[in-house]
């Protein structure tokens, strides 16, 4: 599983001119499926996730993690993620899992985050045309891959 990890000020989904979800100071992540992806990656990623240290104490220094600040978390699938550029122009999305495969590990996902959160998180809908809108503070953008645990 690959996400991308926004620090934001504020941030929303809409679909169909309607809004979905919108959150506050907090994360937006964009999350992107494999079929190799388990519910090992789900558990390891919400929890990487919620607890990285990516907000400022009072210091100004990144040492506060989205659990601590109490903050809000939106989550979007996005299957481009695993897009591949290697060949040619067009890219190939071979690696992304269907929906068959990807809606009940993003639906894991949404409970894991939430579990480790101890709250209801902010979500898209899977497969809609999303209009993504967010307010990126910082900047702070991190990616991880749950397959290049670095």
């Amino acid at each position: 599983m690959r996400v991308v990890i926004q620090r934001v000020t504020e941030a929303s989904v809409t679909i169909d001119n309607s809004i979905r979800a919108s959150i506050g100071k907090g994360l937006l992540v964009l999350a992107g499926i494999e079929d190799a992806d388990t519910g090992e990656d789900i558990e390891w990623l919400a929890a990487k996730i919620v607890q990285l240290r990516i907000f400022n104490d009072a210091e100004g220094v990144m040492n506060v993690s989205l659990r601590d600040t109490g903050g809000e978390l939106l989550l979007v699938s996005q299957f481009t993620l695993h897009a591949s550029t290697k060949k040619g122009n067009r890219p190939s999305y071979i690696r992304a899992s269907k929906p068959t495969v990807a809606v009940p590990l993003y639906e894991q996902l949404i409970a894991a985050l939430e579990a480790e959160l101890g709250k209801p998180i902010g979500t898209g809908e899977f497969g809609a045309d999303m209009k993504v809108a967010l307010v990126n503070d910082g900047p702070v953008t991190i990616i991880i891959d749950s397959k290049n645990k670095e």
